[in-house]
């Protein structure tokens, strides 16, 4: 997957995948608050960001209405529509980052057992955090509010790993 930038001589932006279960909580809101972060420290055209499901049961859906209420309180847009996980993503993507460990081990069963850049959001999460995002899509507005605070505390560690930053 080449970028137009990267066809006229600019290097290809580091591509970052959010992936979660059906993504229309967690994943799409992991995209929305990267790409907020990345126009905040003027990174466009040097990442890419974008997200996927596990499961392929909502396929071309917005993200979940609560999860976009509780985000746009923040000041995030969720515009992003939902696709399923397929096995070259792997390779499209620089960085695969999970949700959860169902959702990694189900990343690594999808792609025919590849690791090597699939990792966990709570790698960049201290250890007050959970291991796992919570999916919050059964609970109530306070479980949105909890996985955003995550996804909050996650993304500038995303965006200080020096490979991402090409350094």
């Amino acid at each position: 997957m080449r970028s137009k930038a990267h066809l006229a001589g600019q290097p290809a932006p580091y591509r970052i995948m959010f992936v979660c279960l059906g993504n229309i909580c967690r994943s799409p809101a992991a995209e929305g608050i990267l790409k907020a972060m990345i126009q905040q420290r003027d990174l466009e055209g040097k990442l890419a960001v974008d997200s996927a499901g596990t499961a392929s049961y909502h396929i071309g859906k917005l993200p979940d209405s609560r999860m976009i209420e509780a985000a746009a309180r923040r000041g995030y847009l969720l515009a992003s529509k939902a696709k399923a996980f397929t096995k070259a993503m792997i390779s499209e993507r620089d960085i695969v980052i999970a949700m959860d460990r169902e959702n990694y081990s189900e990343i690594l069963r999808i792609a025919g057992g590849q690791q090597g850049n699939v990792k966990l959001l709570s790698d960049f999460l201290d250890a007050s955090w959970p291991r796992d995002v919570p999916d919050p899509y059964y609970g109530g507005e306070a479980g949105f509010e909890y996985v955003l605070d995550m996804l909050e505390a996650a993304g500038p560690k995303i965006l200080g790993e020096p490979k991402i930053l090409g350094e």
